[in-house]
């Protein structure tokens, strides 16, 4: 294998993602979902909307809106403008290790902890808003960017929060993002579930751990007849012809087999 430009086989990426060392405990997943439940509740003034103008949005549009506005605020939540009060839950920036745009993580924690954060948009069906014309798929996602080079087993956790809109407390008839609820889970345990997902499915990392590939419809077609895959490259178009193509959809959290995860985000019928 080649390792900037090769495909990594699926017992090559089994003996990558060995562990060094363990997951965080269950205990103490529960302990700091804990201390960051203290922000359930926290509305933020950052955005709000009046009620006349949200009919004319898509609920796809707007966690679009709101997750742009808190991705450029994040790690520096303390600095957003709320109604209410913002406990001091010990989060802090992350000098990050992966540049500006896409730093890994968001937070490190007092405890030592780091800290990943995702946000969830959970529709307030009670808000006249414009149904879509086939359901959106959420996009918050842990890319490609985050893998078992760069994640530690035993200080990692993935930071998930859902939010709705509600009417703001000051100001009425306008509606702001509102934490309704939040989960930690092992950043490990996260994306491991997700590569098995990606090779399972035909796939699997090239260079290295650079690009997710997907099957294409020209290597769909070779598995149903019983062909041989091609893995010595892949493409960004099906009209290359590609067995693979890159997976541009990778990481989306709702396509995580993670059992714990998938039950919190089935909770808000995401």
């Amino acid at each position: 294998m080649d390792n900037t430009t090769g495909y990594i086989t699926f017992a090559q990426f089994k003996k990558l993602a060995k562990l060094k060392a363990p997951v965080v405990s269950k205990t103490e997943v529960k302990r700091m979902t804990k201390i960051m439940s203290q922000l359930i509740g926290v509305q933020f003034n950052i955005l709000s909307i009046p009620k006349e103008i949200l009919v004319n949005f898509e609920p796809s549009q707007i966690g679009t809106i709101v997750g742009s506005l808190m991705d450029a605020c994040i790690p520096q939540l303390a600095s957003i403008p709320t109604t209410n009060y913002l406990p001091d839950i010990g989060l802090h920036r992350h000098n990050g290790i992966l540049g500006e745009r896409e730093g890994y993580p968001d937070y490190l924690h007092n405890s030592g902890y780091r800290l990943e954060l995702k946000l969830l948009y959970v529709v307030n069906d009670l808000i006249e808003m414009k149904k879509p014309p086939t359901p959106r798929e959420p996009s918050a996602r842990l890319t490609q960017k985050v893998t078992i080079k760069n994640v530690l087993p035993d200080k990692d956790l993935l930071l998930v929060i859902a939010y709705d809109l509600k009417e703001n407390t000051s100001m009425k008839g306008c509606y702001s993002p509102t934490i309704k609820s939040i989960c930690l889970f092992p950043v490990y345990d996260c994306i491991y579930a997700r590569d098995m997902r990606m090779y399972h499915n035909g796939g699997g990392w090239f260079g290295n751990m650079e690009t997710p590939t997907i099957l294409s419809n020209t290597g769909k077609h070779k598995v149903r007849v019983g062909s041989p895959l091609d893995y010595s490259a892949y493409g960004r178009k099906e009209s290359e012809g590609k067995d693979l193509n890159e997976d541009t959809n990778f990481g989306k959290l709702k396509r995580i087999p993670y059992e714990p995860l998938q039950q919190f985000i089935a909770l808000h019928r995401i």
